[in-house]
């Protein structure tokens, strides 16, 4: 039975999305309306179409009588993710056509990687190319000579592009295929500790290097929890993926085996006399559900952005008010890394996602009736893949978790709430990962340290500036003013100080990484500095006060002083390394609160 406080949340959002949802569902109808289009095309149209196909697949296209499945991938080969998607092509269309379809490489879409990005100028793209990647996705799919899709995709804003892309043509199914995670490396706290020693000048860069090569070390996804194995875990709560296909490696028997059976999955969809199509799957139960797990398994803060921006583009309208009231009724019930320190691999083969969602199913703390790609409902979703012979199967789970350090039922969580908390005050609202930030350190009352660029707190810090209780306020950092940058190098040099026993704490309107952990970190304040947010007239040696338990961010200034105060106008941005060419997307883009997005002013 679902929970009543779900359902309540649940109905909440659906109210408010009345008209913008009815709208979408609107635009999706016409395209169902007007049928398949290869029908009606001339034959120049469809001849330049099916040019670089076998003669098999061209009558097959062109006859219209068996489905054209559309692949739209993020291979490239300098991201491990995405490079198993190479051999991964012709494979799925070799499945498609065993399974009754034929298959076009639709587009291909950018995957950038915050990893390589961090602190350099690229990252101040990386939100942006999240909002690229939908639109590339619909070029892709522009082409109107598909029954359905595969979406190639694993990293940070690449599914959520994908997602948004693809639900602009939702009258058609599409299927999610992973490549699954690299082999593990280096313990997660061995890592930590060699970019800890880094900040504090122990260990050269050939050290740190060294370190770094032997966790991020071979093809497949990095294995800590961040936002691309977030996004993992948010489509099998959608009911996009195969149940408990995220985390099985690359080149692997059972890999292949379930890349065989999410392509059968697709030509079943799409061959279906009334098919189903994402934008029946993507309602406001499939938003609930990503939400909840993200809660549940200690997820990414982007997806606070994400999840958001997804919901906008479906016609749904979903707040941080809305995760904060989830928050408080989902247990959390996964520690993995930053949040423990089991990595992803461990974290599969404890239960993984499929022993989260068999968890929240049993707690009434997921939506079971909604639309998915194996038809009604999130059962299966809480069963484990496992090779028959060469075809994927899936079993009942264990009673027990692997590991209960890694996992725990919902009768016994790690913590009673969800991992993310929403944080309200003078400043503004603002998002806060709590999972991985111990009790002790969840309260901080400190002065503010002022910084409009994250090198110049890298600056202070090697010049033994910061040895204090101090709350680092780091701002012109939002969507309107660079992008929204994360800002995860700061973490070593702030954990240090932790260490040592001062409190410190993080106060910004840009990102962390979805890697971010034990530092208490109030980010995505909203409104932010550059749309006139009250952060930007916070001074040195103001106090505030950061609250994760009462989820309140207090500015401790006299309101009238603090009001009368001219705001900073923040440092002049360049224009470099690509930067130019984002300047619209900087004017439009909506508020972090709305999903940072230029696409969602029409549905909030």
């Amino acid at each position: 039975m679902t929970d009543p406080r779900l359902l309540k949340i649940t109905d909440r959002i659906r109210e408010r999305s009345t008209a913008s949802r009815a709208a979408y569902m609107a635009r999706i109808q016409a395209m169902r309306d007007a049928g398949p289009q290869r029908g009606r095309m001339s034959c120049g149209n469809i001849a330049h179409a099916i040019a670089a196909c076998g003669e098999a697949e061209k009558h097959q296209i062109a006859d219209g009588k068996v489905p054209n499945i559309g692949i739209v991938s993020s291979y490239n080969d300098m991201l491990s993710a995405h490079q198993p998607y190479h051999t991964m092509l012709p494979e799925l269309k070799r499945a498609i056509i065993d399974a009754g379809g034929v298959a076009q490489m639709a587009g291909g879409v950018p995957a950038m990687c915050d990893g390589v990005t961090q602190g350099e100028p690229g990252m101040e793209m990386s939100l942006f190319s999240r909002d690229v990647i939908a639109m590339a996705t619909a070029i892709a799919m522009s082409h109107n000579v598909f029954d359905g899709g595969l979406l190639l995709g694993i990293c940070d804003k690449i599914v959520p592009g994908l997602l948004m892309g693809a639900l602009s043509f939702g009258h058609l199914p599409f299927v999610f295929v992973p490549s699954g995670p690299m082999p593990t490396g280096i313990s997660n706290s061995e890592k930590a500790k060699v970019r800890q020693e880094y900040a504090l000048g122990k260990v050269g860069r050939a050290e740190l290097l060294e370190s770094e090569s032997r966790a991020y070390h071979s093809p497949g996804t990095c294995t800590f929890y961040g936002t691309a194995n977030t996004n993992q875990m948010m489509l099998e709560m959608m009911g996009l993926q195969l149940p408990g296909s995220s985390f099985v490696a690359p080149n692997t028997d059972l890999r292949a085996a379930l890349n065989d059976a999410a392509s059968a999955r697709a030509v079943a969809l799409a061959a279906a006399d009334k098919p189903k199509g994402l934008a029946d799957m993507v309602d406001e139960r499939a938003i609930v559900n990503a939400i909840c797990g993200l809660l549940a398994t200690g997820g990414s803060t982007n997806h606070t952005l994400h999840i958001v921006a997804i919901a906008a583009a479906a016609g749904i309208k979903v707040t941080w008010g809305d995760f904060a009231d989830l928050s408080k009724i989902v247990p959390l019930l996964a520690r993995v890394y930053p949040n423990g320190l089991a990595d992803v691999n461990a974290f599969h083969a404890s239960g993984g996602t499929p022993w989260v969602t068999k968890e929240l199913l049993s707690a009434g703390l997921l939506h079971n009736d909604g639309e998915t790609i194996l038809g009604k409902g999130l059962e299966a979703w809480g069963t484990f893949p496992e090779l028959e012979g060469e075809r994927a199967s899936w079993k009942p789970l264990p009673a027990t978790p692997g590991d209960d350090t890694v996992l725990r039922p919902a009768t016994n969580p790690f913590q009673a709430e969800g991992g993310l908390e929403i944080l309200e005050g003078p400043l503004g609202d603002c998002v806060i990962k709590v999972s991985a930030v111990k009790p002790e350190h969840r309260v901080i009352e400190a002065p503010a340290i002022v910084f409009e660029h994250q090198d110049d707190l890298l600056t202070a810090f090697k010049a033994g500036k910061l040895e204090r209780d101090f709350v680092a306020v780091v701002r012109y950092q939002g969507p309107k003013a660079i992008g929204m940058p994360e800002l995860h190098k700061l973490t070593p040099s702030l954990g240090v100080l932790q260490d040592k026993g001062f409190k410190v704490a993080l106060v910004t309107d840009g990102r962390m990484s979805g890697a971010s952990g034990k530092v208490p970190a109030a980010i995505h304040v909203s409104p932010e500095a550059a749309m006139g947010g009250p952060i930007a007239r916070v001074q040195d040696g103001d106090m505030i006060r950061l609250d994760a338990v009462k989820g309140t961010l207090e500015l401790l200034v006299d309101a009238d002083e603090f009001a009368a105060r001219t705001p900073s106008k923040g440092p002049e941005q360049p224009l470099t390394y690509g930067r130019d060419l984002f300047t619209g997307f900087r004017a439009l883009v909506s508020p972090a609160g709305e999903g940072a997005s230029v696409f969602t002013h029409q549905a909030f």
